[in-house]
């Protein structure tokens, strides 16, 4: 099956709400439908619509970093990602199977936005412009969570070139742990705004809601030897350094999806976001001074710098650079 665009999403779930919601969302808008299993996954699992992959399918999948990714492990959305890509998807989307697609979630996307430009800002609480809540995105340094955010009018508004879009989600977003322990929820998001964020600004994005085109593929890749919590977040830094190199923004807007959170340990998931709260600041002090050559074919040489600032920091194990070079490989024979 190929399509111009395909929804991916990794899941241990049998086929629940979220999931069937998805499949007739494809069906209906002629996308694919990925979902990739793991260990503990249901045998026997069937879903309409939906190309399901077993831990035992992925096992023969063609590419190489299939033979070496860790499993019991959310990255093993990469080979998804990469089965996408094989299939010619010029678009690719993703989620979570706790995240009920609304009616936005099926509408066109296209790369270039005119919108707000947000450049040389430091660290931005996006969050902030879509509520007056006080609330932070998952990854944003604690030590900035009190720092005043500048008026969206502050910014010109112009046609920016987003390889990269994150959509908000409502009711229970994507928070951290401390915010859930003390703040609290629902929170609903304006869906009238968005906003790019481009050179000389940060703000995590994660994997719940996020619209990838082609030019941005390589950079979906998912490191696999870190925190759980941090997977997606230390992808969304990688993936930030690499744009500011390229003249692009990373767009966000408004909710498209409504979480009904599966059930979570915070407290465990306090322990494991730890190594964020701690780091984050200055890994991307770190990312920010490193020599990034633009241009597409440079992709991969700057992720590899990048990861490498990671593993060398110790927060991310040097077992994962094998992993990132079978990726870029396996990008490279696609």
């Amino acid at each position: 099956m190929k399509s111009t665009a395909t929804l991916v999403i990794t899941s241990i779930s049998a086929p629940n709400q979220v999931l069937q919601a998805c499949s007739k969302g494809c069906s209906e808008h002629g996308m694919d439908f990925i979902v990739i299993g793991d260990v503990i996954s249901p045998p026997d699992f069937h879903l309409a619509g939906c190309d399901f992959w077993s831990i035992e399918r992925q096992r023969s999948h063609h590419s190489r970093l299939a033979r070496i990714l860790p499993e019991r492990h959310y990255a093993r959305k990469n080979l998804g990602y990469l089965e996408a890509i094989s299939r010619g998807s010029e678009i690719i989307i993703e989620t979570d199977d706790d995240n009920i697609p609304l009616d936005g979630f099926w509408l066109k996307r296209t790369p270039s936005r005119k919108t707000a430009s947000i450049t040389d800002s430091g660290w931005v609480n996006i969050y902030r412009y879509f509520t007056d809540q006080q609330i932070w995105p998952r990854g944003f340094p604690l030590e900035r969570v009190q720092s005043p955010v500048a008026p969206l009018n502050n910014y010109p508004l112009v046609d920016v070139r987003c390889p990269i879009q994150q959509g908000l989600a409502d009711d229970n977003p994507d928070v951290d742990a401390i915010y859930r322990l003390l703040l609290p929820l629902p929170v609903f998001f304006d869906k009238t705004i968005s906003a790019a964020v481009g050179q000389g600004s940060w703000t995590p994005f994660n994997s719940q809601n996020t619209t990838w085109f082609k030019e941005a593929f390589p950079l979906l890749y998912l490191p696999s030897y870190c925190s759980f919590r941090m997977t997606d977040i230390w992808r969304s830094f990688v993936a930030t350094r690499m744009c500011w190199a390229n003249g692009w923004g990373v767009l966000f807007h408004g909710p498209t999806v409504r979480q009904i959170r599966n059930e979570h340990d915070l407290m465990k998931d306090f322990r494991d976001e730890i190594v964020g709260y701690v780091n984050n600041d200055k890994l991307c002090e770190k990312l920010a001074v490193l020599d990034i050559r633009p241009g597409t074919e440079h992709l991969a040489d700057g992720m590899l710098k990048c990861y490498q600032v990671f593993v060398d920091h110790g927060v991310v194990g040097p077992e994962e650079l094998p992993l990132l070079c079978a990726w870029l490989d396996d990008l490279g024979s696609l």
